[in-house]
């Protein structure tokens, strides 16, 4: 008797004549990153290059840098689908985005690059340690600084691997090793120099992917005056009020929490180590504002207009853009496998530079301070090495996510905000900073916000400012009952 016929070949072609579009731009996109991971790798000559692209590089690539680095598929993804249960308030994250962007390249991006420049920093911890003069303050910098990428990647892995499921059939557990795999062989291979080109592209795929979600969303809700519909009906209305998923100070301190992180996120702040002079921060400051202002006036009404498209029975907001992505009577075969690619650009213009950033901080901030300092080939060898382990860490944390992707996310914004606003910002402002208010301001900010919840009607205010305000108090407190330091001195800073 002869054994059925194998099924596998032609499930995997029927899959192909589906998704060959998607499949192909693939392809195209994984060429791109070969050719700037060989890029990078003959552009790295030492552990400035790896870890800072040797502080040369221009404002145009690193504005768009900024932008896509920031713009992960939790924007994609989380925050786009976010106002289908946070309602038209959520809208208030795009100005947000646009204020924090500007803050951070008016007044860090200059200060930063001048300080580290000149005492050779090429990590948020270590510019912590030279600032302050304090091992402590570095160490413990770096630990937080880990704890809190941890965090954001498994919600950037989360957010990827929901949309391959949905859009291509690829099983969850399929699409986390996929991208696994592809971002670790990239940013080990050719470090910063090769994230940076490749997020400059990747930026303006995005930039495009959000024009296409928002015109196909509009055009099956009916157009823009669709959104007097949702407004009318009952099952919607309240998705209009000021308090209409949470009491509103809370919802302000997801945003804030969510955006503060372009002045303290270690991943933001290494664009600015990066630049190359005076003029490279200004055309980097146009550029980051004209993207985050286009893209995400239109991604952040795509959860309200969801509610026309595809109703209100969704679980959870994530869920959203990959149903929109998968509906054909939506949008037609290419944009939507074009914006897939986008959605896949904006995972990988996360993970990389969050990987970089763990492995450089791991190796630079901890290990070498606990070992003979290795020479210029072997940190860069060990950092590599450390990309892939931390990349598999975070890729089995993130089969189970404890948490949706906006949650995840503003708690490692959250984490940012509260350990390293004073340090950082102040720490460029204000020269009557120590190593002992560095370290109590790290956890002060690091005990409140894990804390919050234990402390009574915790829930009419999000943790994020109680922690911040709490974090700059020890700071100061301590900084005035000591004299500068020399390090604040080190710089001709215009206080």
């Amino acid at each position: 008797m002869r054994p059925p016929p194998n099924p596998g070949p032609d499930k995997r072609m029927a899959w192909l004549q589906t998704h060959w579009i998607a499949v192909a731009l693939l392809a195209v996109y994984g060429a791109l990153l070969v050719r700037h991971a060989i890029e990078g790798r003959r552009g790295t000559k030492g552990r400035a290059d790896y870890y800072v692209g040797g502080r040369s590089m221009g404002g145009v690539v690193l504005g768009l840098s900024f932008f896509a680095t920031y713009s992960s598929t939790n924007s994609f993804v989380g925050f786009s689908g976010q106002a289908y249960t946070y309602g038209a308030p959520w809208l208030l994250l795009a100005p947000a985005v646009v204020v924090f962007s500007l803050s951070a390249w008016i007044w860090v991006a200059p200060r930063l690059r001048a300080f580290t420049g000149a005492v050779d920093s090429v990590t948020l911890a270590d510019y912590v340690g030279f600032r302050f003069e304090s091992r402590a303050a570095r160490v413990l910098a770096a630990v937080i600084v880990i704890f809190a990428s941890f965090l954001y990647m498994i919600a950037v892995f989360k957010g990827i691997g929901n949309l391959l499921e949905i859009f291509l059939d690829i099983p969850y557990k399929g699409a986390i090793g996929f991208v696994f795999i592809v971002v670790v062989l990239y940013t080990a291979v050719g470090g910063f120099i090769s994230v940076v080109k490749t997020d400059a592209v990747q930026g303006i795929v995005m930039s495009i992917a959000a024009i296409l979600l928002f015109w196909g969303t509009l055009n099956s809700a009916g157009g823009l005056g669709a959104i007097d519909a949702i407004r009318a009906a009952p099952d919607t209305s309240g998705l209009f009020r000021w308090d209409a998923a949470m009491p509103f100070p809370v919802l302000i301190g997801i945003i804030v929490a969510g955006t503060l992180k372009f002045i303290v996120d270690p991943r933001q702040l290494s664009r600015f180590y990066a630049l190359a002079d005076p003029q490279a921060v200004r055309r980097g400051l146009i550029v980051s504002t004209i993207a985050f202002l286009g893209v995400y006036t239109l991604l952040l009404p795509i959860g309200l207009y969801a509610h026309a498209v595809i109703g209100s029975g969704l679980a959870e907001s994530d869920l959203v853009v990959p149903t929109l992505l998968g509906d054909a009577g939506i949008l037609p075969a290419l944009p939507a496998a074009f914006i897939l690619v986008a959605m896949l650009a904006a995972a990988m213009s996360s993970l990389d530079s969050v990987l970089l950033v763990m492995a450089s901080t791991w190796e630079r901030d901890v290990i070498s301070l606990f070992r003979p300092q290795a020479d210029e080939g072997r940190a860069v060898a060990h950092t590599r090495f450390w990309v892939a382990l931390f990349a598999i860490i975070t890729a089995w944390l993130a089969l189970n996510p404890p948490g949706s992707i906006v949650t995840l996310t503003a708690f490692s914004g959250g984490l940012y905000a509260a350990c390293f606003f004073p340090a950082v910002v102040l720490g460029l402002l204000w020269r009557r900073g120590t190593g002992a208010g560095a370290v109590a301001s790290l956890l002060t900010g690091f005990t409140v916000l894990l804390c919050w919840d234990l402390v009574p009607f915790s829930d009419a205010v999000h943790e994020v400012f109680p922690a911040m305000a709490l974090s700059l108090a020890a700071y100061v407190a301590c900084g005035l009952a000591a004299p500068p330091l020399a390090a604040a001195r080190r710089l001709d800073i215009k206080l």
